[in-house]
């Protein structure tokens, strides 16, 4: 009996464990997204740094990433900056890969 609860204990911590990697993953891609868009804003520096906190913080409004999307999407459009929707989309998979690296190197 005690096999099925190793077994069962063991599956709980790869899944706890993988939802905090996924956590941590989609937090920094939003953050290299964050600085991407403040690049494209010219922002430098700690306007850059602290544009990409919001852009972190606005991952909480609702699950997914429609509420980072249209952050941006927003920020982008009231800065005068013209970037396809497309374009936003494929560079939030493009950091996503690279944000899973960085979290698993670390």
């Amino acid at each position: 009996m005690s096999g099925i609860n190793d077994r069962q204990k063991a599956f709980e911590n790869k899944f706890a464990h993988d939802q905090d990697l996924k956590f941590r993953a989609e937090a920094r891609r939003n953050k290299l997204l964050g600085l991407w868009v403040a690049s494209q804003l010219g922002k430098d520096g700690e306007a850059a740094d602290a544009y990409a906190k919001e852009v972190v913080a606005s991952d909480f409004e609702e699950a997914g990433d429609e509420d980072v999307f249209r952050k941006v999407r927003g920020d982008l459009t009231a800065g005068g900056v013209t970037i396809s929707d497309e374009a936003i989309r494929t560079k939030m998979v493009d950091l996503l890969g690279e944000a899973i690296e960085q979290v698993q190197t670390k």
